[in-house]
């Protein structure tokens, strides 16, 4: 290929990249035969461990659950599964109809008036809603809780930057790890503040019951809340507690945690923002026959309108596992969810217990309600070393929830733990031994 246009090596052919930009050379061998190609590369996969080989107890914003066989054999239908997202209007009717039923459940689960045909994740989902939030209260400051996981901070940071926006957060209370409510009304109070989110479970896995406060206490300013679907299935919807708008992360319905996604971003808002709203949305209706027929009601992207009265510059969704999101739900059902995330919470409070007999550990390390994920600190070592320990011995022990970026301040060492759907006692129990045998390798460093 470099004979046939004139070069002869590859640093030839990378040269308009700026040397300090190169990753360096790849460490890959000789030229081969296809049939050994394959040969080493499958060498090199089988390296590869599956979470399923472990005991696991990842989770925070995306989910490890069981998947019925309907999900996947009804995505792999061929009038499903298309490598082209579906989003021109003349899109099919039964895919129109399977994204409508995917906003009524988003709109049944948060109460809210209007959902769209979802978004790229949940945190391009939050940084829609900021963007909503400004279109209609004027302010440049954009309140979030410290305890939000530090990727969705950043997400929403370079939402702001274009706009000369600004990402304020708000401190929690120590012994709760919850919002801090009156540093909020202090905020407001100053002014210049277009939104607040709060998040449902928040960042440490705990609930807040002083929500139903909040709305009170920021006035007219837009209250966006961030909600795990499946904990609304237990939960007040935002909408009773005064959400102006309500994202999600929809992974954990029919998706599994593929090295971070695909995601899919779920948002519904009050019926006076629809039209200040991102993405688009699929309406019912009936054709000229009187028959029911679904279309593509608004479409408030640039590739629809004009680029001056786009909403948003998101140029797609996820048709594909939007679907998934629906066929998970419908197979598993009202019931059945809730039944999971009662479960889910059971086991919960039992690893929280078995966790909290390891010296070492203070578990869960604040005190508030909980579901399925919940915090644990350690008075000595490093996370980032103690999960590494707990790898070898065949446990995924959490999230770190230490933000790795240059300049970050320092925190405790801090790990959001998660109970799965393959979490029983055996599992507790060899998670328990394997933090006792981390922290005493661990010795006395702090």
């Amino acid at each position: 290929m470099l004979h046939a246009i004139g070069l002869t090596s590859p640093d030839e052919l990378f040269s308009d990249v700026p040397r300090k930009a190169r990753v360096g050379r790849l460490g890959v061998g000789a030229a081969q035969e296809e049939g050994e190609a394959v040969r080493t590369i499958d060498k090199i996969l089988d390296r590869n461990r599956s979470y399923s080989r472990f005991a696991n107890f990842l989770g925070g914003r995306f989910a490890t659950r069981y998947l019925p066989a309907a999900v996947d054999s009804i995505l792999q239908r061929s009038e499903f599964y298309t490598s082209y997202t579906p989003y021109q209007p003349e899109a099919s009717q039964g895919m129109l109809q399977a994204l409508f039923e995917f906003q009524s459940l988003w709109v049944e689960l948060t109460g809210l008036d209007v959902a769209n045909a979802s978004l790229y994740d949940g945190a391009t989902a939050s940084g829609e809603a900021l963007l909503l939030a400004r279109r209609v209260h004027e302010g440049k400051r954009f309140l979030v809780p410290a305890s939000l996981p530090w990727e969705e901070k950043s997400v929403l940071s370079n939402y702001a930057t274009g706009p000369g926006l600004t990402i304020a957060e708000i401190p929690f209370e120590e012994r709760t790890g919850l919002l801090d409510l009156g540093r909020i009304a202090e905020e407001v109070r100053t002014g210049d503040v277009f939104g607040v989110l709060a998040d449902v479970p928040n960042g440490f896995g705990h609930l807040d019951d002083r929500l139903f406060e909040l709305r009170s206490t920021i006035g007219d300013v837009p209250l966006v809340v961030r909600a795990d679907p499946l904990a609304l299935t237990v939960l007040e919807p935002p909408a009773n507690y005064g959400a102006d708008i309500a994202v999600g992360e929809g992974q954990g319905f029919g998706v599994p945690p593929s090295y971070g996604g695909p995601g899919v971003g779920l948002f519904a808002c009050r019926k006076e923002l629809v039209r200040l709203s991102p993405g688009r949305i699929v309406g019912a209706t009936r054709d000229a026959n009187g028959r029911r027929a679904y279309a593509l009601t608004l479409q408030t992207r640039e590739q629809h309108i004009r680029r001056s009265r786009a909403t948003s510059n998101i140029c797609t969704n996820e048709s594909l596992i939007a679907l998934a999101f629906v066929v998970y739900a419908s197979v598993v059902g009202p019931r059945g969810l809730a039944e999971l995330q009662r479960s889910l919470a059971e086991k919960a409070r039992t690893v929280a217990s078995a966790l909290a007999s390891v010296d070492g550990v203070r578990s869960p390390r604040f005190d508030a309600p909980y579901l399925s994920d919940f915090t644990i600190e350690l008075s000595r070592g490093s996370a980032a070393e103690f999960l590494d320990r707990l790898r070898k011995r065949g446990v995924l022990g959490g999230v770190p929830l230490r933000d790795p970026r240059p300049g970050a301040p320092a925190q405790p060492e801090r790990i959001l733990v998660s109970a799965t759907e393959t979490v029983d006692d055996k599992a507790t129990a060899k998670f328990a031994a394997a933090a006792r045998a981390a922290l005493a390798s661990s010795g006395g460093s702090s």
